[in-house]
């Protein structure tokens, strides 16, 4: 079964309808690359998953999105333990203006995760989940905001995990990076796919025929100017096979 199932999606902002009948299967430990043209609903898509949108005031959702089976729209979803279960990482590096320690604490002392453990052997744990303790062991008391970009990154990373998610949310995650940082949260994102099911936004396409297991291809519509998922699977022959003469067009760079 698929970890998030994603079916007959329809999202508004108000009146404005952003996406229409959108279908997906995200597999359970995989990394799931959305990808397509600025404007066709990729971000509005990942907030869905775990109803971030909620927060923006007249939007709405239709259809159903399930996680483990599980509809999270349905009455008695806790939307605070939907957010620890599916968390999200953004475009832009996001720490708090607080120490390395107390950023990766953060949530679990919100949750009250560190109750049944040692604090300081979480923030351990989740650090080197994120590939950045040896960088940082030294210095945990320093303010995060002195990190670089690529660090930062990271460390927000490492905040995530901290809460011990089963989906990770990645927005455009090395869009503000250098290579050499991009390579390195690519390299991360491989590893905990071990863990986690990942989903990331991305608009390299060679972002995402390196790092991902599957894509999906999202495109306006052409009659409601609306967003929708018009392909989706295994990468290597989403990007070599497309089935979509639209998919293909867009993966060769010949428009989008």
């Amino acid at each position: 079964m698929s970890k998030i199932s994603v079916q007959h999606l329809n999202f508004y902002y108000g009146a404005k309808r952003a996406l229409s009948d959108a279908n997906l299967e995200i597999e359970d430990r995989q990394i799931t690359a959305l990808i397509g043209p600025s404007g066709c609903g990729k971000s509005t898509f990942l907030r869905c998953l775990n109803r971030m949108n909620d927060t923006i005031a007249g939007t709405r959702a239709e259809g159903k999105i399930l996680l483990d089976g599980e509809d999270i729209h349905g009455p008695d979803t806790n939307v605070v333990e939907l957010r620890r279960r599916v968390g999200m990482v953004f475009q832009r590096p996001n720490p708090f203006p607080q120490s390395i320690f107390d950023n990766v604490a953060f949530g679990p002392r919100v949750l009250g995760l560190h109750l049944n453990g040692d604090l300081p052997v979480l923030v351990e744990e989740s650090l080197r989940g994120a590939d950045l303790w040896d960088e940082v062991k030294g210095s945990l008391r320093q303010d995060a905001l002195t990190l670089s970009l690529g660090q930062q990154q990271r460390l927000c990373i490492a905040r995530v995990i901290a809460v011990k998610p089963e989906v990770i949310l990645m927005d455009e995650p090395c869009s503000a990076l250098d290579p050499i940082s991009t390579l390195k949260v690519e390299d991360l994102m491989r590893a905990l796919a071990q863990s986690y099911t990942i989903v990331i936004v991305t608009h390299n396409m060679q972002q995402a025929a390196r790092a991902s297991d599957r894509t999906a291809m999202m495109m306006l519509t052409d009659d409601r100017g609306s967003g929708t998922v018009i392909e989706a699977g295994e990468t290597r022959r989403l990007f070599t096979e497309p089935q979509d003469r639209r998919t293909e067009g867009y993966v060769t760079g010949r428009y989008g």
